[in-house]
């Protein structure tokens, strides 16, 4: 940005009503905020602009235009354009979701840096240490728990850094193991470019079911895609990462060098060990075919639909429980079965064969059920999956675009995660289902949960988030990382959410609908502690969770937390990083502002 408006914006900041306890002696150590007397001058905030060649900016949201009816038109614009997520990932002030009911709000930073390179995220990173700053680390911006932003920080941006590199015979550094097969990744690409890339190369990289996460984040994660049943956990595939820690060190972290830091980015939550700039992963060989069985069945009674349900449980366990299939199963209040599922390494004919005798005995019962929409097995070369112009002329209902003037022909998502693009959650609740369930002594108690459960609220079944069926390599992979070891033995992920459109306090038209959102998340807790009745100690996915989490260091990390406890230490003593929920939280307030 222009120096003189960096200088005008620090000199607003500077004549702020200062906090005076904000640093007081002997008190508890607190960050500080605009106003605060230890927040950085006006000369300050230049020399790091200057450090980071211009890329410092002072973050505004668009949504000014909507304060007291500033612009109408251009408000309007805004809330259109959170459903369309790469006009977010483009904005530095907003995040994927807007927020979540009496846990978070999306607020924009005080500052950004638009790193291109490691070296400016250095800088920033020393910045906020010798500053006491809150710092805050956005890639893709999909945290529902709200790690992406926080009010009165400085933020550091990785949406510049989007190289991709695939390499026949990559070694990490300082290894001596046979060469395989990877690509590397800057960290602020998003799953898509990933995906397309590979695939153009040949291969497969283990990533994201969504095509505009960010591939840094999901990484540390853990990350499940559409494939994991096949490929195991995204963050099992990291080789290599290119992380600055919090004493602003460029580190190499892998297998043989900086192991326990290594161990800690594949799956111990995102940006809160140190920031990730570049991941390299290995890289599998490409299906001959990938696909999607996609229909809707309702059952005219409540007995009907147990019996369904039933069915379909079993069936699964006979056909679908295998490193070929993926993705959801939907259950309604209203009684309808909604599948959504994915293939991998089989072809339209076998995938269609697959569900023959489930669908045969649905049509020998025409009394119960109605098939809503038929469901319907489609299959085609694996290297299409992922190919904007191809799926825009072949499956052009399966993807929206980037409807903004002059956005890049291959901008597409899936349809089928507009209404994440921008929404206010009410509450997300999920658990691993242990595959002991699916026995013939145990899936009657498994029915009866899931169809008491739907009486309140609908429910998903995620299969490729439980890594139970899958090749042994996947699953030692995934004991090789933080991950709770819950996921080894789940065969499912269930998530009952709720949520509405894009919702921002003080703007009329657009506040969050409190009463609203208690009530559903009433329902969601309600219809999850059906489903715990039968899984009452599984843990659950750090990514996709409740923002209340109770107990959540065992839920997502299991026995691993000491271990994650113990790198935290080692990397980031004094506390740099935070996120909700993650390694070191407890020591902290909520907010990351005061060490309690």
């Amino acid at each position: 940005m222009m120096r003189r408006d960096l200088f005008k914006m620090a000199g607003a900041f500077s004549v702020m009503a200062a906090d005076a306890g904000a640093q007081g002696s002997g008190g508890a150590f607190r960050r500080v905020r605009p106003g605060d007397a230890g927040w950085p001058s006006q000369a300050q905030w230049q020399a790091l602009n200057d450090r980071v060649g211009g890329q410092l900016t002072v973050v505004r949201s668009p949504l000014d235009a909507c304060r007291n009816g500033a612009d109408p038109a251009a408000c309007d614009a805004v809330f259109k354009g959170f459903k369309n997520p790469y006009y977010i990932r483009d904005n530095v002030a907003l995040t994927q979701t807007t927020g979540w009911a009496d846990a978070w709000a999306s607020q924009p930073s005080a500052y950004a840096v638009a790193a291109r390179n490691a070296a400016d995220v250095a800088a920033a990173v020393n910045f906020a240490r010798e500053h006491k700053l809150r710092l805050v680390v956005r890639g893709g911006g999909h945290s529902y728990l709200g790690a992406s932003n926080a009010p009165d920080s400085l933020l550091v941006w990785t949406r510049a850094m989007d190289s991709i590199v695939t390499h026949d015979a990559f070694v990490p550094q300082g290894c001596s193991t046979a060469p395989q097969a990877a690509v590397s990744v800057g960290a602020g690409n998003v799953w898509l470019k990933a995906y397309a890339a590979v695939t153009k190369a040949g291969r497969y990289v283990q990533g994201g079911g969504c095509c505009t996460v960010g591939v840094a984040g999901l990484i540390q994660g853990g990350g499940f895609g559409s494939f994991s049943k096949q490929f195991g956990l995204a963050g099992a595939s990291l080789l290599e990462a290119e992380v600055v820690t919090a004493d602003g060190q460029v580190r190499i972290a892998n297998a043989c060098t900086h192991p326990d830091l290594f161990w800690a980015l594949k799956g111990g939550g995102g940006g809160n060990f140190g920031v990730v700039t570049r991941v390299t992963l290995k890289t599998h060989e490409l299906p001959n075919f990938l696909g999607g069985a996609f229909g809707a069945i309702r059952a005219h009674s409540d007995d009907a639909y147990r019996r369904l349900i039933a069915r379909f449980v079993a069936f699964y366990r006979e056909r679908l429980f295998n490193p070929h299939w993926g993705e959801t199963v939907r259950f309604s209040r209203n009684n309808v079965l909604e599948i959504s599922m994915v293939f991998q390494g089989l072809d339209q004919a076998t995938a269609a064969a697959t569900w023959k005798p489930f669908l045969d005995w649905v049509a020998a019962s025409p009394s119960d059920y109605t098939i809503v929409a038929p469901v319907m097995a489609l299959a085609a070369p694996a290297h299409f999956f992922w190919d904007a112009a191809f799926l825009k002329q072949s499956l052009p209902q399966v993807i929206r675009s980037d409807d903004r003037s002059g956005a890049p022909e291959d901008a597409v998502y899936w349809a089928a995660n507009v209404g994440e693009a921008g929404w206010y959650v009410h509450d997300y609740e999920s658990v691993w289902l242990p595959q002991s369930l699916l026995a013939d002594d145990a899936q009657a108690r498994l029915v009866d949960a899931l169809f008491k459960a739907s009486r309140t609220w609908s429910l998903t079944l995620h299969f490729n988030k439980g890594l139970a069926g899958a090749p042994r390599e996947a699953l030692d992979a995934a004991r090789d990382t933080p991950m709770n070891p819950d996921v080894v033995d789940a065969f499912a992920l269930v998530i009952t959410a709720a949520g509405g459109p894009p919702a921002v306090a003080g703007i009329p038209g657009h506040e969050p609908d409190l009463d609203r959102a208690r009530k559903e998340a009433a329902n969601v807790a309600a219809t999850l502690a059906e489903i715990r009745k039968v899984a009452p100690e599984a843990g659950t996915y750090v990514a996709e969770s409740s923002y209340h989490q109770k107990d959540w260091q065992r839920a997502y990390w299991g026995g691993n937390y000491a271990r994650l406890q113990g790198v935290k230490k080692t990397y980031d003593p004094d506390g740099l990083f935070f996120a909700h929920h993650c390694a070191g939280s407890e020591e902290w307030s909520a907010d990351g502002f005061t060490r309690l």
